[in-house]
């Protein structure tokens, strides 16, 4: 679906955000109304006020309590609970930008309706006073490719439906995208994407897109496993279920991709996206435990477990990246599970080499409500990844810092880049919030969005 404002019209109805326990604007006054109905303003109460003709002159939504506001800054959302038509906002509330409103009501405008069929339209916002709609509208568009992306499942969205995505994409753009495929994987050297993939029935791929021809190099390396069974180490079914998500790292960079693109931030930069585009199967030539392969850098890496698979893909493509010296380099993926029971499923953690960039990326998170944390390349922990038959193992034994292993992993792999930066997403909402329906969700992406003036200096 596309995000969308309504026009400006004298015909729009006025919604008015109210805190609890504060007094109505005095231009919503409306007697014992709201008393009588039970509205308390509480997060996400609803109120419509009457005209006296048996029709309705506007709305009354509650924030909840002012000492709450910063947990969630679009709470807007909520008001898609209103009926349908088109709304104004008849003042804008404090504790909030205009953007943080505009944003807000589209990123909770988004329904995955590939499926189940359109639910109708459902009321419609203009723009807040103040807010860039041009903006706003191109961040949500990012997001919502991204959402559709994961949300999708492997039936329909195999490395060959994500190539064909990232084509279209490329042209609506106008950038330029190479693919290698299947067999060609070995002979272009890319042997551990090769490997990952090639027991499944759609051969593995890796895509390589770029846009701009002059100013500094940022390149992306999205994880695009478009399912994962854990390969010979099976996943258990109920493990498995959320699978289709393992490609949310590509998700997330095509979206960011879009989004640079539409906003004007891509301009005056040489942006390149690197997926290596797999699906983790169980065959007769799938890779195996106790395996050592040979990565594209010349790093021998010991399997361990093949459902560490994530790290051998990004490798390859990693080291691609980091031979045109780049002068940023962002891997986006949804890596590990360590990383969800030390943050939770809203919070991925960031590892960076770099303490500017790093600052500038926590900094933009919260400016732009797309939390990221920093967790450290923990040097003393890289002989966790060394097994001694190997460079590198791909699954330390033993469970501990699970997603600084990993980080620690990705990093052998990044040396040429100038800076380099790794993100372990979740790419998925557990439960409804505002501005977040349950499904796919890009994560991080908004913050580097915002980071860009700074780390791209």
């Amino acid at each position: 679906m596309t995000p969308e404002f309504a026009p400006a019209s004298d015909a729009t109805r006025p919604l008015w955000l109210v805190w609890a326990g504060e007094d109505l604007p005095a231009e919503a006054e409306a007697g014992t109304w709201p008393q009588t109905t039970g509205f308390a303003a509480q997060a996400g109460q609803i109120c419509l006020l009457p005209d006296g003709n048996g029709g309705m002159r506007g709305a009354l939504m509650g924030l909840g309590d002012r000492g709450r506001a910063g947990r969630d800054r679009f709470q807007i959302a909520r008001a898609h609970a209103l009926p349908k038509g088109d709304w104004h906002l008849a003042h804008n509330p404090d504790g909030f930008t205009a953007d943080q409103l505009a944003l807000g009501w589209l990123l909770g405008q988004y329904r995955f309706t590939r499926y189940a069929g359109s639910q109708g339209q459902g009321p419609r916002l203009v723009c807040p006073e103040g807010a860039d709609a041009d903006r706003a509208l191109a961040i949500a568009g990012g997001e919502f490719l991204t959402r559709d992306l994961i949300n999708t499942p492997a039936s329909d969205l195999g490395p060959d439906k994500l190539e064909t995505v990232a084509r279209a994409l490329c042209n609506d753009l106008g950038a330029r995208i190479e693919v290698t495929t299947g067999k060609d994987l070995l002979k272009t050297n890319f042997p551990l994407i090769h490997a990952v993939g090639r027991a499944s029935a759609t051969e593995p791929r890796l895509l390589d897109i770029r846009i701009g021809d002059q100013g500094p190099m940022l390149t992306l390396v999205g994880k695009g496993v478009c399912y994962d069974t854990g390969g010979l180490n099976l996943k258990p079914g109920a493990s498995m279920g959320l699978m289709k998500k393992d490609m949310g790292g590509a998700a997330t960079a095509l979206g960011l991709l879009k989004m640079m693109v539409r906003t004007g931030a891509a301009a005056g930069i040489r942006l390149r996206v690197l997926i290596p585009a797999v699906e983790n199967s169980v065959a007769g030539n799938a890779f195996r435990p106790g395996d050592i392969l040979t990565s594209r850098k010349g790093l021998s890496v010991e399997v361990n477990n093949t459902d560490a698979e994530g790290r051998l893909v990004l490798a390859d493509a990693l080291t691609f990246g980091a031979e045109e010296s780049p002068d940023l380099m962002i891997s986006l993926a949804t890596l590990t599970g360590a990383a969800r029971v030390a943050l939770g499923p809203d919070v991925p953690p960031f590892y960076c080499d770099d303490d500017a960039t790093a600052t500038a990326l926590q900094s933009a998170a919260m400016q732009a409500d797309d939390p990221l944390w920093r967790m450290p390349f923990w040097e003393p922990y890289e002989g966790m990844i060394e097994p001694g038959i190997a460079d590198l193992d791909n699954a330390p034994s033993g469970g501990m810092a699970g997603s600084i292993t990993a980080a620690l992993f990705l990093k052998r792999f990044a040396d040429g880049a100038g800076r380099y930066a790794h993100l372990d997403i979740y790419g998925w909402q557990p439960a409804a919030a505002p501005g977040r329906p349950k499904g796919g969700v890009g994560q991080g992406s908004r913050a580097i969005l915002a980071a860009l003036p700074a780390i791209m200096a």
